[in-house]
């Protein structure tokens, strides 16, 4: 993929993002989510009881910690996701490029998390002096999880912090766009572009969305492919899953 058509992809997905959802269809995107069963996602460590569809929203309990994966992986594509935490202090994200092997100490996998925090997690996690880790972290964090490395755009550490504080609270609904190209990440929350990470170490692989101990709930999930980038050609199940 050129710099050129990349640059075009986050320049539509800027408009995208700023147009509200009535015109995904006409854009080619597919629906992840059908409101009405699990179809096209697979429970990777989690449970039966984990994931569930209620009122055309699919409710994830939070336990056990682990992950359900897409049926299907992707390299270069743009990422429409709806969620909101029914607990204060909820914890949650989506994986990118995921290996969807989770290792055995944090029952997470390989990937690039998109964090998905709630507002009052912050206040749940003060530090012994009493003092709170800065405010970025509550939301829209990008950092290379399981061994998977990138370089941040916004560096708190080797995260990419939001650069504006855009997510609602408790019960309320967030969206998130990112859009996803040659192992680079650019993330708009409730339709603006906050955050980046780019030069990831793997450009291919599944979506997971995380049960990381309390409720969230999510409704739209849905997803634009792009042409193919920088990734090998050859690359398959087989060898993304043995590394």
């Amino acid at each position: 993929m050129t710099k050129h058509f990349a640059l075009f992809c986050l320049t539509f997905l800027f408009f995208f993002a700023n147009q509200g959802l009535g015109s995904a269809q006409e854009l080619g995107f597919q629906d992840l989510f059908n409101g009405k069963d699990l179809t096209g996602w697979t429970d990777v460590n989690t449970s039966p009881e984990t994931w569930s569809v209620k009122d055309g929203l699919l409710v994830c309990t939070g336990k056990p910690i682990g992950v359900m994966r897409s049926n299907k992986m992707y390299e270069n594509f743009v990422l429409e996701i709806e969620w909101r935490h029914m607990e204060a202090g909820g914890n949650s994200g989506v994986f990118l490029w995921c290996d969807a092997q989770p290792q055995a100490r944090s029952r997470l996998p390989m990937g690039m998390e998109v964090q998905m925090l709630e507002l009052d997690w912050v206040n749940q996690h003060k530090r012994k002096d009493g003092t709170l880790p800065p405010i970025a972290y509550v939301q829209g964090e990008l950092f290379g999880a399981g061994g998977m490395t990138a370089t941040p755009e916004n560096p708190r550490g080797s995260r990419s912090k939001s650069v504006e504080h855009r997510c609602k609270g408790q019960g309320e609904w967030n969206k998130y766009v990112v859009v996803a190209v040659d192992g680079n990440v650019k993330l708009s929350i409730n339709g603006k572009f906050v955050n980046g990470i780019r030069d990831a170490s793997k450009r291919k692989g599944y979506l997971c969305l995380e049960s990381e101990g309390r409720e969230i709930h999510f409704r739209t999930i849905r997803i634009m492919e792009l042409p193919g980038g920088m990734a090998d050609e050859k690359t398959t199940v087989e060898e993304i899953e043995s590394n």
